[in-house]
């Protein structure tokens, strides 16, 4: 189900929005959810999945570029475009009913917690390589769960 907003809503979160000096994480899944909503951008709303698929790695590719040459203002500018693409990713997920972006961040959080007990929990691994050891042992465990 496409993203709807009433004539009216639309016109105060767009009006909310560009009174703003500084926009955060929800104002980004805000926008995209405009854009992507009737009355929003037409490019915008006929994009899939496999239609990002190669901007999404373009993207990837740029913030190594940043990465290699060492630009912080070309690595904030392309990370910003990466998260754009996830954002996107998951506000079409949400149109299709299959997760949304709290889904997202829920999964990696939960994910980040569970691979690092030596921070949540009480494993000690004083040193990376044990980080390290313990985040395969984690990884590995958690692969076998999954084929099973």
């Amino acid at each position: 189900m496409k993203n709807c907003f009433s004539h009216e809503e639309r016109k105060e979160k767009i009006e909310y929005l560009l009174r703003k000096e500084s926009y955060d994480f929800d104002d980004l899944v805000l926008i995209v959810s405009l854009l992507r909503s009737e009355g929003g951008c037409p490019w915008d709303i006929e994009q899939t999945h496999k239609s990002l698929r190669k901007g999404f790695i373009e993207e990837t590719y740029e913030v190594i570029e940043a990465i290699d040459t060492e630009n912080p203002t070309l690595l904030r500018e392309e990370l910003g475009d990466v998260l754009l693409q996830i954002v996107f990713h998951a506000d079409m997920a949400k149109e299709e009913g299959t997760f949304e972006i709290g889904d997202v961040t829920d999964e990696v959080c939960k994910k980040l917690i569970h691979r690092h007990p030596h921070v949540f929990g009480d494993l000690v691994a004083e040193t990376s390589g044990k980080v390290l050891e313990a985040w395969e042992a984690i990884k590995s465990e958690e692969k076998s769960r999954k084929n099973t």
